[in-house]
C-alpha cells in the first residue's frame, strides 16, 4: 500500500488539527504554465494559503516517493520538466522512480485523503470531454472526487469541456457541486458557463457542514469559485478561440491527455497571453477560498 511522505510542517498540522491544503503540482511544472509564470502561481497560491492562516501541501512523485508537502528548497524541482501523473499513474511513478511526476487533480485528491487532508485547491477540474459519446473520454478528476473524502476547490472545469455533461457526471457519481457565493457554474475563465450550480453556499462554514452531513462518507465535495470579475476574460473572444482550438486538435489528431496542455497553448496564443493572468488569479483565488473553507473543516 502507497505511504506517501508527509513534509515535517504538513504532518504538524495534521497532528494539531490545524487546517492544511493540498494542491496539485501540474500547474507549476512545464506542463501547466510556462516559465516564470508558473513560479508565480506557486508563489502565489502559498502566500494565499498561509495568510489565511493554513498549511500548504504541494503533491508530487519525486525520485520515485509520493511526496505531500514539499521543502522551500524542493520548489525548483515541480517548475521544470515532467511527466505527468493521473492517480492511475501514481504506483508506476514510485515503481519506476519517475525523478519528476506532476499530480494531477485525480492524483492529488488521492494522496490528500492518504494522508488525512480534506480540501484541495487547484486551477480547473478535468471533465467530460466534447464527443465523449464516441471517445469515452472523462477525465479521472471525476471519479477521484467521487471516492476520495476530500473538498476540491477550483473555477469550475476546463472550458473547452462538455461542462453540462460534466456536472450530470458528477450527479451520478453522487458529488455534491456547491456554488461558491454564485448561483452558475463557471467556465474557468470566465464566471458562469450558463449552467446552474445544484447548490450556492455563501460562507466557509456551510461548506464544512455539507461535508460533514455527506451521505457517501467515502466521497468528496465540489467548490465551484468563479474567477474574480477583474480577471475574467471576454467569453465572446473565448468561445470563438475554443471552437478554432478544438477544430485544429481534432484536425491534428490530438486527443486524450494532449487535448488540455494543446487547447490551453492555442487559448495562450490567441489572447495575446491574457488567458496567464487570468489563470495566475483564479489559482490564488481558489488557494484563498480553501484555506478558508480547510479552517472551517478544522474547527468542527
Amino acid at each position: 500500500m502507497l505511504l506517501p511522505v508527509v513534509a515535517p510542517d504538513v504532518a504538524r498540522a495534521l497532528d494539531d488539527g490545524r487546517p492544511v491544503v493540498a494542491l496539485e503540482s501540474t500547474i507549476f511544472s512545464n506542463l501547466g504554465l510556462p516559465g516564470p509564470a508558473n513560479r508565480e502561481a506557486l508563489e502565489r497560491c502559498l502566500i494565499a494559503i498561509r495568510a489565511a492562516g493554513a498549511v500548504p501541501a504541494v503533491t508530487a512523485v519525486l525520485d520515485g516517493v509520493a511526496r505531500v508537502g514539499l521543502a522551500e528548497t524542493e520548489h525548483h524541482r515541480v517548475l521544470g520538466d515532467a511527466r505527468k501523473v493521473a492517480e492511475r499513474d501514481v504506483a508506476v511513478a514510485v515503481a519506476q522512480r519517475w525523478p519528476f511526476g506532476a499530480t494531477t487533480v485525480s492524483a492529488a485528491v488521492a494522496l490528500a485523503a492518504r494522508v488525512g487532508i480534506s480540501v484541495f485547491a487547484t486551477g480547473g477540474i478535468g471533465g467530460v470531454h466534447r464527443g465523449a459519446e464516441l471517445t469515452g473520454d472523462i477525465s479521472a478528476d471525476l471519479d477521484a472526487m467521487a471516492s476520495h473524502p476530500v473538498i476540491t476547490v477550483s473555477a469550475g472545469a476546463k472550458a473547452f469541456l462538455d461542462l453540462a455533461r460534466t456536472l450530470e457526471y458528477l450527479e451520478t457519481r453522487g458529488v455534491p457541486v456547491l456554488g461558491w457565493q454564485h448561483a452558475d457554474f463557471p467556465a474557468f475563465y470566465t464566471r458562469s458557463s450558463g449552467l446552474p450550480v445544484p447548490h450556492r453556499v455563501d460562507d466557509a462554514d456551510t461548506v464544512a457542514a455539507i461535508f460533514a452531513a455527506r451521505s457517501r462518507p467515502a466521497g468528496g465535495v465540489l467548490v465551484a469559485v468563479p474567477i474574480p470579475v477583474a480577471a475574467e476574460l471576454d467569453a465572446g473572444r473565448l468561445d470563438r478561440v475554443l471552437t478554432e482550438a478544438l477544430d485544429e486538435a481534432a484536425a491534428g489528431g490530438v486527443v486524450g491527455a494532449a487535448v488540455t496542455p494543446f487547447v490551453l497553448g492555442r487559448i495562450a496564443a490567441a489572447t495575446g497571453g491574457d488567458s496567464i493572468p487570468a489563470n495566475l488569479a483564479l489559482a490564488e483565488h481558489n488557494a484563498a477560498v480553501a484555506a478558508l473553507i480547510a479552517t472551517a473543516v478544522a474547527a468542527r
